[in-house]
């Protein structure tokens, strides 16, 4: 993998560059739609491609461990030929599912051993195995296996944790290291940053992160309940201290209000299932603002989902045909739903790329962030 920053903002942090893969370019700052199983919620791949201009998409280590099975996905020849996707792929290493299974985890030094939530049997991940499924699985990016930390936390916890992460992440690069791609393609390796909202612990993290001297890296354990200021705070802080040269990748953020203000702080990557899963339940991004399009004063509205967002599904549905299908739990309004919010999300990152490369990052963000805050 090579990443090559193009062009920084001059009033704010935000940069634009190119992330170079065996299965193709990403331009950053870019949003990754999450294929937590193998594909994006009611949306076909070549809709991600040809709609959406998905340039790398996300799966999830926890979910295809248990199924479809490490068998299966090294008999099809791993996630790319599994699921019909010849483009990047990256895959996160299971530690925020494990955060999510409290109830039925265990963590110890060696690893976590937890239950699956599909039959309870018993499952054990080490940040050795961590690194042996993701390389079955395939993905051009893998992560490191960390421990995600709740909100609030305990300032011991996560001092804890946090060196607890830091001692697995020195396990993961060197079973990565002595361990090879299996499909004829590179895999490239991102350690994470923890440390909760402690500006002691992130420093620390980070600067323990850098030592690392991997190809990229990322900052997980936000977005999880926390007040925005303290992500954007933290973001801030760790943003000064990774190296400029390489990609930051913030785990599973956000809102497109906090892509913006993320993206200002010097972030290239992206993630979330908000665009998604919110689209089933009728809120709908758009250039101007989020609509609930369940309410009645969409029921006669015949114009564009999102006249200034041109997308074949903006362009071509109406407000009101998108609330009727909506309203009646049809299949194709969830899938209208996603197309939208997901062609949003990416139109978002690329005209923030195309304000950077053109200067005026600075000028055009404040303005629209008004409008991704609105309520229509």
């Amino acid at each position: 993998m090579k990443f090559t920053l193009q062009h920084s903002d001059t009033k704010t942090s935000a940069r634009a560059g190119s992330l170079s893969t065996d299965h193709g370019t990403i331009e950053t700052p870019i949003f990754m739609p999450v294929g937590t199983v193998g594909a994006v919620k009611a949306i076909h791949q070549h809709e991600l491609k040809s709609d959406i201009k998905a340039q790398i998409i996300l799966g999830n280590t926890y979910h295809l461990y248990l199924r479809p099975g490490l068998e299966t996905l090294t008999a099809a020849g791993g996630l790319h030929k599994f699921i019909g996707w010849d483009m990047p792929i990256l895959t996160d290493s299971g530690g925020f599912q494990v955060y999510s299974l409290a109830h039925r985890r265990k963590i110890t030094e060696e690893g976590v051993r937890f239950q699956s939530h599909i039959d309870g049997s018993y499952h054990f991940f080490s940040p050795e195995s961590a690194i042996d499924v993701q390389r079955v699985i395939g993905g051009d990016i893998i992560m490191a296996f960390d421990e995600c930390t709740p909100y609030p936390c305990d300032y011991r916890y996560a001092q804890k944790s946090m060196h607890l992460t830091h001692r697995w992440l020195k396990r993961c690069c060197d079973h990565f290291d002595k361990t090879t791609d299996l499909y004829g393609y590179s895999q490239t390796f991102f350690p994470i940053v923890q440390g909760s909202t402690y500006e002691d612990l992130r420093k620390i993290s980070a600067e323990t992160i850098a030592e690392a001297n991997r190809e990229g890296n990322a900052i997980g354990g936000l977005s999880v309940g926390e007040p925005a200021e303290d992500m954007y705070r933290t973001t801030e802080l760790v943003c000064g201290i990774l190296p400029k040269d390489k990609p930051r990748y913030l785990m599973g953020v956000g809102t497109p209000e906090n892509i913006l203000e993320c993206i200002a702080l010097g972030i290239d990557m992206f993630d979330c299932v908000l665009p998604s899963r919110n689209a089933r339940h009728g809120m709908i991004y758009t250039s101007e603002g989020v609509m609930n399009i369940k309410n009645e004063k969409w029921k006669n509205d015949f114009s564009p989902i999102d006249p200034a967002c041109p997308t074949p599904t903006s362009s071509v549905h109406t407000r009101a045909y998108l609330r009727h299908l909506i309203r009646s739990n049809e299949i194709l309004g969830f899938q209208l739903a996603t197309l939208q919010n997901l062609s949003f999300y990416l139109w978002l990152v690329g005209e923030a790329r195309k304000h950077i490369l053109a200067g005026d990052f600075h000028i055009w963000q404040p303005m629209m962030l008004k409008k991704v805050k609105n309520r229509l």
